[in-house]
């Protein structure tokens, strides 16, 4: 296959430029953004942690305003069923006959909102379509679209009525990013850009206009998958997954395929600044957002406090960066 690194280029100038789009909307979750085009290249997944509040559905909603792809919602309740997420055999009186219809799965980009608020079987309704990029019913495998991005939103403080995904499902997510509450400065920017009357609503309104393509993310994934990886950075990876299984702290510590999403994360980094080597500054700068959310504490690390971005930072201190 002839490489066009123009094309690659135009690709990258139209991805880095939906981060600027969404900013218009949103203020101050430059590093969300990143996570979602860094999982939207790798074919991956991503989950969004936030208190309520700090714009993580209208994050998802300007990211894909800026994208120009199909986006679709679903506001995850206990009352959800499977077949409301992925779609069910309905019976047609005209034929006689069932036929399939859709469920919201079939998008670009599934907006999951608040998805630890709905019971395990409906949770595991989406493994196959975040694993397999399909979906089967009566034993007939329907093809999602493609690129297909799931965005996962899920609330850390409140615990009531909801249902922790379990460690499976947290590994089907290539990345998870906590956004935090905004400093000062932004929040006042926030606070002065509804004073001007802005509705986060009308994203037009806003000026969020779509400067990328699904073929640009498509474009995107190619160039990721030629970007070079040495032997010693592929090494250093491996010993990063492997020192979190040593560590004392920890229940569970990070699987193969947690270091092999942590090479994918790496090249994508390094491919939107720009270059087609992984060096291992980008490889610890994806290490957070691609392995925490893979970590589980032991009972008496959690009594203790310990948390887990402090075992891993010890985890990553612990290993010899190659030179």
């Amino acid at each position: 296959m002839t490489v066009n690194p123009t094309t690659f280029a135009d690709a990258r100038a139209a991805l880095s430029a939906v981060r600027e789009e969404t900013a218009k909307a949103v203020v101050g979750q430059d590093a969300a953004v990143t996570g979602i085009l860094i999982a939207l290249l790798c074919r991956g997944h991503i989950l969004l942690e936030g208190v309520p509040g700090v714009a993580k559905t209208l994050l998802v909603r300007s990211t894909a305003a800026a994208l120009d792809v199909d986006t679709k919602r679903v506001q995850f309740t206990p009352d959800l069923m499977p077949g409301d997420v992925t779609g069910s055999l309905v019976f047609d009186g005209a034929t006689s006959e069932f036929t399939f219809r859709e469920g919201p799965v079939f998008t670009n980009l599934l907006l999951a909102d608040e998805i630890n608020r709905t019971p395990p079987k409906t949770q595991a309704s989406l493994l196959e379509a975040m694993e397999e990029r399909q979906v089967s019913v009566d034993g007939i495998p329907r093809p999602l679209p493609s690129p297909f991005l799931v965005a996962a939103t899920q609330n850390p403080v409140e615990y009531e009525g909801t249902y922790p995904l379990p460690e499976a499902q947290l590994d089907r997510f290539l990345i998870k990013v906590t956004l935090p509450l905004p400093p000062r400065d932004d929040e006042i920017a926030v606070v002065m850009r509804h004073a001007a009357g802005f509705d986060p609503r009308d994203l037009a309104a806003a000026g969020v206009r779509p400067v990328a393509s699904a073929r640009d993310v498509i474009t995107g994934s190619d160039a990721v998958r030629r970007v070079a990886v040495s032997p010693p950075v592929a090494a250093y990876i491996v010993d990063l997954a492997r020192a979190t299984r040593m560590s004392p702290s920890l229940a569970l510590g990070v699987s193969p395929r947690g270091a092999t999403a942590l090479l994918a994360t790496s090249r994508a980094w390094a491919w939107l600044n720009g270059r087609d080597y992984v060096t291992p500054d980008d490889v610890k700068s994806l290490a957070q957002s691609t392995l925490a959310h893979r970590l589980s504490l032991r009972p008496e690390a959690e009594l203790e406090g310990v948390s887990v971005a402090a075992v891993l930072d010890a985890a990553i201190g612990s290993v010899p960066v190659p030179r």
